[in-house]
């Protein structure tokens, strides 16, 4: 009895201390969309073309033994501006929009990249952003769209 006591109080005492660590802490919602959609500044690579799967790999949204990302889209923009969204009124199916247009990449798997090494195509567009926001703060991506002409 003696034994189990002491060894749940060395169990909590060794999360509490965990908990305490920065970055042992699970990431907030927010922060796993900050890391897997923003890239502010955009990242200059040494090769243009291999943007995508340098990015998705270094944020860690593609890795070594998950299949690859179909489609995932890094904005160029402050996060403000993707936080400015969840200020305006939601559309149809609950999503909110950025007010302006902003600077995005968009990568698609390239045909039959379904384990790593992945390979994508990237597209530079100037879009609106669709997003989920939870208290204020944008949380999923829903997509993209082009600004009306």
């Amino acid at each position: 009895m003696q034994v189990q006591v002491t060894m749940a109080g060395w169990t909590l005492c060794v999360v509490l201390v965990l908990a305490a660590l920065p970055g042992a802490v699970a990431e907030t919602r927010y922060e796993k969309f900050l890391r897997q959609h923003v890239d502010n500044p955009r990242t200059s690579t040494l090769s243009a073309h291999r943007y995508c799967e340098t990015m998705l790999a270094r944020r860690q949204v593609t890795a070594p033994g998950r299949p690859c990302k179909p489609s995932n889209t890094f904005v160029h923009a402050p996060p403000e501006e993707l936080t400015a969204a969840c200020t305006q009124t939601p559309d149809a199916m609950g999503f909110q929009s950025t007010p302006t247009a902003v600077s995005l990449t968009a990568c698609r798997a390239r045909g039959g990249s379904t384990r790593p090494p992945c390979a994508y195509r990237a597209r530079q567009v100037q879009h609106h952003v669709r997003v989920s926001c939870l208290n204020g703060l944008p949380v999923h991506l829903a997509g993209t769209y082009a600004p009306p002409q």
